[in-house]
């Protein structure tokens, strides 16, 4: 992808929209659509590294309500030109091809690979990747099992969604609550992962969402690991002129 000289590509993961409850979501939805609308003005595209929302699941007819503004907003973005890409997280496993059907976003569930001009990025959400995270890493082959999904959707939306909701902001070991803090250089596994990654594929940057903590660790001489951080406590995003990746703090809340 080429990216013009008076363009920016950006990144951000983890607003959690719908947590811990709507009003105060609301809140954090207004200061996200703020950001939108600044980058809009210059955006090459958008790349969303998950957990948009605290919870979402694709029926056959029905998805969660709510979230209008956001969802209209990211389809402006598609209308005008500005290619938007999705990564599945950890709190919206179940996503389909709404995304792909009704606004033109393609959704991936797993990490890929982009060229941005003369750059080379690796992408993703960053749940289940790299030692550690285990709990996690066994729920997740629960939650992704054929037969759980089909279960699930058995229920009634109204019983579903509400329960998927509760769970979603109760369970630690979905949320990841218990671990939003930098764990140091040798022990952040998303950065082990990146220099394992590295080992067989060189990648100027690995860029990852889920740890809920806005940082950047160099790998080697020419390649680093930025994590995007959270729309929750640190409002952080990554911005990439072509030539430069830098970690930014949206401050207009």
């Amino acid at each position: 992808m080429i990216v013009p000289e008076d363009k920016n590509i950006y990144f951000a993961s983890d607003q959690h929209f719908g947590a811990p409850n709507v009003k105060d979501s609301r809140v954090r939805e207004k200061i996200f659509m703020s950001w939108l609308n600044h980058v809009q003005k210059d955006a090459a595209a958008l790349f969303l590294l998950g957990d948009l929302f605290d919870f979402w699941f694709e029926y056959k007819t029905v998805v969660p309500k709510g979230f209008v503004r956001i969802l209209g907003k990211l389809a402006e973005f598609v209308d005008h030109g500005i290619p938007v890409h999705y990564f599945v997280g950890n709190h919206d496993l179940w996503m389909k091809n709404y995304f792909e059907k009704e606004l033109g976003i393609p959704v991936y569930h797993k990490p890929k690979d982009f060229m941005l001009g003369n750059t080379s990025f690796y992408i993703g959400h960053g749940d289940g990747l790299g030692p550690y995270d285990n709990g996690y890493k066994r729920m997740k082959k629960v939650f992704t099992n054929p037969l759980t999904k089909r279960l699930f959707q058995a229920l009634h939306p109204d019983i579903g969604i509400r329960l998927g909701q509760y769970f979603s902001v109760k369970n630690k070991l979905l949320s990841g609550d218990e671990d939003i803090s930098f764990l140091g250089k040798e022990k952040e596994w998303l950065a082990i992962y990146s220099k394992r990654k590295l080992a067989q594929k060189h990648r100027d940057y690995f860029i990852f969402g889920h740890r809920h903590f806005p940082m950047e660790i160099k790998l080697n001489n020419i390649s680093t690991y930025v994590n995007t951080g959270d729309w929750i406590t640190h409002f952080t995003y990554g911005e990439f002129d072509g030539n430069k990746f830098e970690l930014k703090k949206w401050e207009n809340h």
